[in-house]
């Protein structure tokens, strides 16, 4: 795919690689109107300890930054393109309302992930969620990929109700993962799809970025908002997660990372991937149903039972 991105540099980076330095430098060189699907996930502004960024910002400064950030994205996506913002509770309502009511996106979906690892907490409720926000240019054009992301629905996998559509039904906009329900790893007992944080003991945990996302979590926004061929732009890479999906999944693909050090650990983890790899984590979709009181599905057949004779 030909994407003019950077027609008026000398020396502009390649689609398929990481750009290290500010994303506003990157942003405000890009063409108008260029990318299919950009997903960010921010720095949120708490005090976390970065190699290079300061999280402890102003409120006002963070949200004028935030602004001319949020600003670029909207300037580079498409007319069809769709945004992605994962953010924290801090700043959630401030930037949703910036998106919409001032930079002009509708907001499609509000969609709480729910995990356990979570923050833990001494005078409030322990933290276990991060928002996320589907921001979309032009309500009446976009993509969504509705039969890419389908799960199968408890109406079929537990009562085997006819009347369930076969092609199963679009997720909920709660995604949740409890991890002492799952003793056989990360799969579902619920009618709903869980995405592991990615903790310290986890295989796909690169183990040198504290804020790493899931694959699965991104593969459910890739597969949704774009298609194959498209680009997908990052502009906080972070630890590489956004573009290492869009890579397996056969997207074109930028990203923009601040710490040098980030940017070299990610265009690692970039090289040992081939486009059609699998991605990291419990498989997507996972087929998720509660079980019933009898502890068996009811499409299931009843075990026999065996009666057993004391002897004398």
């Amino acid at each position: 795919m030909d994407l003019p991105l950077f027609a008026a540099l000398k020396n502009p980076p390649e689609l398929g690689d990481i750009s290290q330095g500010d994303c506003l430098d990157l942003l405000g060189r890009m063409d108008t109107g260029t990318v299919h699907l950009a997903f960010a996930d921010p720095p949120f502004n708490i005090g976390y300890a970065y190699d290079t960024y300061d999280d402890r910002r102003s409120a006002d400064d963070y949200l004028e930054w935030s602004k001319r950030w949020l600003g670029e994205i909207v300037r580079v996506l498409r007319p069809d393109g769709t945004f992605w913002l994962a953010i924290g509770d801090e700043y959630a309502a401030e930037l949703k309302v910036m998106a919409t009511r001032e930079l002009g996106l509708t907001c499609r979906s509000w969609v709480v992930w729910y995990y356990t690892f979570g923050v833990n907490c001494k005078y409030k409720f322990s933290r276990s969620h991060a928002h996320l926000f589907h921001f979309v240019k032009n309500p009446e054009a976009f993509t969504f990929n509705v039969d890419a992301i389908r799960v199968p629905s408890a109406r079929e996998l537990v009562y085997a109700d006819k009347r369930a559509n076969s092609a199963g039904r679009l997720p909920d906009d709660t995604w949740i993962l409890r991890p002492q329900d799952l003793p056989d790893g990360f799969g579902a007992d619920e009618d709903t799809w869980y995405f592991p944080r990615v903790c310290g003991t986890f295989k796909e945990r690169s183990g040198w970025h504290g804020c790493q996302m899931p694959e699965q979590l991104l593969g459910r926004i890739i597969r949704a908002c774009s298609n194959e061929g498209e680009l997908v732009l990052d502009p906080f890479a972070g630890s590489g997660t956004t573009l290492a999906v869009a890579k397996k999944l056969g997207r074109q693909f930028l990203g923009c990372e601040l710490s040098e050090a980030y940017a070299d650990r990610i265009r690692s983890r970039l090289a040992a991937i081939q486009p059609g790899q699998p991605l990291d984590g419990a498989p997507e979709p996972l087929k998720s149903a509660p079980t019933t009181k009898t502890g068996r599905r009811l499409n299931e057949p009843k075990a026999k039972r065996t009666r057993f004779r004391r002897t004398p």
